[in-house]
């Protein structure tokens, strides 16, 4: 089974703020009306992108908890999640167990995906295991203009970071680098204007 890098989440308590605070030529996004979300995008390049994303406050009350744990999300703008694509989700979830969550189909446009969602929000190892994505209609990347960012490092940091590896034998990606310590994420981007590290 493969698995690419399809995007990485930012995280911010007020979207607008968000652009405020990390400087970077965001592109208009969308709303996601299964999940009370709405974002903001930026090229990586024809394969992976970044997202800025927020609680929509204008979205009606959900009954269900919000994906990539933002219901709990607070504090500064920063680094939430990461997201991995692959060609057959349902095999993906099964071999890596219902932790990773319960698939979703969804929309936005005229985009269409289906995405493996836990039910608390959370993902395993302490939300820095990536989520799971599955492209029903080409993916956004090749639509976004592209500003001349690109990734460098994702730093993936966990006590249990060889676990979490382990899982994804069959993942590989130069820029993606597993580390014993703190739960977190933290990026780094080059661009036009030289490097750029992400919170």
């Amino acid at each position: 089974m493969q698995f690419e890098l399809d995007h990485i989440v930012l995280a911010t308590t007020d979207l607008a703020q968000g652009v405020a605070d990390i400087d970077l030529p965001w592109l208009p996004g969308g709303v996601h009306v299964d999940f009370g979300t709405h974002n903001r995008l930026l090229s990586l390049g024809p394969k992976d992108y970044l997202e800025l994303i927020a609680v929509n406050p204008d979205a009606p009350p959900l009954g269900k908890t919000r994906w990539y744990d933002m219901d709990r999300f607070a504090g500064p703008t920063r680094m939430q999640n990461w997201v991995l694509r692959t060609d057959d989700l349902e095999a993906a979830v099964t071999q890596l167990g219902a932790s990773f969550g319960v698939i979703h189909e969804l929309s936005r446009g005229a985009l269409r995906w289906r995405m493996a969602v836990p039910e608390s929000g959370v993902l395993p190892f302490d939300n820095c295991a990536p989520a799971l994505i599955q492209w029903d209609t080409p993916p956004p990347m090749p639509a976004l203009q592209d500003q001349g960012h690109r990734l460098t490092e994702l730093v993936v940091s966990h006590p249990q970071a060889d676990a979490l590896a382990s899982l994804f034998n069959d993942f590989e990606d130069e820029r993606v680098r597993f580390s014993t310590g703190d739960a977190g994420l933290r990026v780094t981007l080059a661009g036009p204007d030289g490097a750029v590290v992400l919170p």
